[in-house]
């Protein structure tokens, strides 16, 4: 039976092997194009390199590797031009590559493969993918940082309520607030950095899952593609994952900090708190109701936690039960990893330009700062150092006072000396200097404390290690 022209393409794909080509079913689910292609920079990049290392090695001769490096270069534009013709029947972005450089400089294209296998292909070309997806995060997380600090400055003095299970607590300042948030984002920037120091080793040279036999130069193509060294075990090399799973694990604690802050957002900008105002590039109306103002873009971000964890659940299961070394299951590692990289970048712009905008409401915070009994620690605390209290007898007498103003809907404040002496007789007028929220957070000293002093400092040294002095 003759071949069909699609089978003989799948013939030079495959050799000598396959008598026939795959049907349409088989195309459909085996071809990784639709995606792939992404990785069209880091596979040239790659192949330029192979080739260059080939040549200085003796393996291709010089000639050969400048018509590669050439061709590749012309693919390269082409594909960034958009006058790339993309074909499923190749299956995949090295194919593709590989069959568009046939084209163009002849049977010496198909030289360029020495010494190396898709395998060990795709992992050079994954592993950089996701490097420059790091690099991308933690610039993402730096201008973030940025912009809470600059909200941080601005009110390093302005109380507002401290909550805990969303119930009022203590006073705190807006600027400790945002510079919580500060910390939060500066871990997650620290954990792409750690990631990206742990992937950064060059598994180019592993071949299908051996090495190879012929001389070649690994740690040249390491240094040409920008890793520190070549990775150390040819099975490993082929069959890591780990590095996407880093990324993925990185980018879901990062999307939960982004998902918290959100929260907050929605919650603040509410008529109930009216916290915040944000600016109207991040909210929209309602079709029905005139007086809305919804806070979208915040609440799709508390939502995009799902796809970026969602991802990272997948790509474990993908990866728990695969034996050593590659399986076309790892076919499946990209598209997850694109949308969750693709998810986290749009958060941390979409969350930059909205802290950025938004202006905080210093009025309505501080009404809320003083309500709900928010300075009873300060009290107990003052039981305790000005009249020697055990901190146990000291909160009881306390959450009797308490009891006592919320039952005449008043506030500790607004307790006279009388009342509160009737519950402890040692209360002397002094008491209402620890009262006021004001003299709260002053008084939250302790190194890494609310107190307007504490912000300040801690905002000094932020601006410092983010450049920003």
């Amino acid at each position: 039976m003759t071949a069909s022209p699609k089978s003989n393409t799948a013939n030079q794909m495959w050799g000598g092997r396959f008598a026939e080509g795959p049907d349409a079913i088989m195309t459909a689910i085996n071809a990784s194009i639709g995606f792939d292609r992404r990785l069209y920079a880091q596979d040239i990049a790659g192949s330029r390199a192979h080739a260059a290392m080939l040549a200085a090695t003796g393996i291709l001769s010089s000639s050969d590797a400048e018509a590669i490096g050439e061709g590749l270069l012309t693919v390269l534009s082409e594909i960034e031009a958009g006058n790339f013709n993309f074909r499923i029947d190749l299956e995949d972005i090295h194919m593709n590559v590989e069959a568009r450089l046939r084209d163009l400089i002849g049977p010496t294209a198909g030289r360029l493969h020495t010494a190396r296998s898709r395998n060990d292909q795709v992992a050079v070309d994954f592993r950089l993918w996701v490097r420059d997806q790091c690099d991308a995060a933690i610039n993402g997380l730096t201008a973030l940082m940025q912009a809470f600090v600059g909200q941080a400055e601005a009110g390093a003095d302005w109380v507002m309520p401290g909550f805990t299970h969303l119930q009022t607590a203590q006073p705190v300042t807006w600027g400790h607030h945002m510079m919580a948030y500060v910390e939060m984002f500066a871990r997650d920037r620290a954990r792409f950095e750690d990631a990206r120091r742990r992937m950064n080793e060059c598994p180019l040279g592993a071949a299908a899952l051996a090495g190879t036999s012929f001389p070649i130069d690994r740690h040249a193509t390491a240094k040409a593609l920008g890793f520190d060294r070549p990775t150390a075990n040819s099975l490993d090399s082929v069959s890591d994952r780990d590095f996407a799973l880093e990324f993925l694990s990185a980018s879901s604690i990062c999307a939960m900090h982004l998902s918290r802050f959100a929260e907050e957002l929605v919650i603040w900008s509410s008529a109930q708190f009216r916290f915040v105002r944000l600016s109207d590039k991040w909210t929209t109306g309602s079709s029905i109701m005139p007086q809305k103002k919804n806070p979208d873009a915040a609440e799709l971000l508390r939502a995009k936690i799902g796809r970026i964890l969602g991802a990272t659940v997948a790509l474990f299961t993908v990866m728990k039960g695969l034996p050593l070394t590659y399986s076309k299951d790892m076919q499946e590692d990209k598209e997850q990893v694109f949308d969750a990289a693709d998810t986290l970048m749009l958060g941390l712009a979409a969350m930059t330009g909205m802290v950025s905008d938004m202006t905080a409401n210093r009025d309505s915070l501080a009404a809320s700062a003083s309500s709900g009994f928010s300075t009873a620690t300060d009290l107990a605390d003052w039981l305790v150092r000005e009249l020697g209290l055990p901190f146990r007898e000291a909160h009881h007498v306390t959450g009797t006072l308490v009891a006592m103003a919320e039952a005449s809907a008043r506030d500790l404040p607004d307790l006279t000396l009388d009342e509160m002496k009737s519950v402890h007789d040692g209360i002397r007028p002094d008491v209402f200097d620890v009262l006021g929220v004001e003299n709260s957070i002053r008084s939250r000293v302790s190194y890494g404390g609310t107190a307007p002093e504490q912000v300040r400092a801690q905002v000094a040294r932020w601006k410092n290690l983010l450049g920003l002095d």
